[in-house]
């Protein structure tokens, strides 16, 4: 029971203030130390208890990620592109930086099937050079990919 409170404060008060599912995604994902796996949110391991936050975070984690991992790749392109937006990052810099370090391998649950995340990878690939290339272009969002 206390998991699904956590839960709820978790959406309710971090990941609504957060615009975009991707870029809750990617807030998750920096919630777990690469090290060890575990995830870590001060305010939840307070209010409730390490082991609940944990419990918590790796729930909602997996949700974000299974919901974009079914998103259509137009969707999943808006997506990207207000999170683009929400780093305050000039595109171009976003763009070659994802490119060559591919951060959003680091979004992807531990928990994770290889066949999943290699969709997800290559969606967001996929994804990531329709939008550079509206970007470049001056192409309305709007169309389709």
């Amino acid at each position: 029971m206390d998991v699904e409170a956590a839960i709820e404060d978790l959406k309710n008060r971090t990941l609504a203030a957060i615009p975009g599912e991707f870029a809750r995604l990617v807030y998750l994902a920096s919630t777990r130390d690469y090290n060890t796996g575990q995830y870590y949110h001060a305010g939840l391991a307070f209010q409730f208890t390490e082991e609940v936050a944990r419990a918590a975070l790796a729930a909602c984690h997996q949700e974000s990620f299974s919901r974009l991992l079914l998103t259509p790749l137009e969707e999943l392109v808006k997506e990207l592109d207000r999170y683009v937006h929400l780093t305050g990052t000039r595109p171009a810099e976003f763009f070659e930086a994802w490119k060559k370090v591919e951060p959003y391998r680091v979004t992807v649950p531990l928990d994770c099937d290889q066949l999943s995340a290699e969709f997800f990878f290559s969606n967001v690939r996929t994804a990531l050079a329709i939008s550079q290339t509206r970007q470049e272009t001056g192409r309305d969002n709007r169309q389709c990919a």
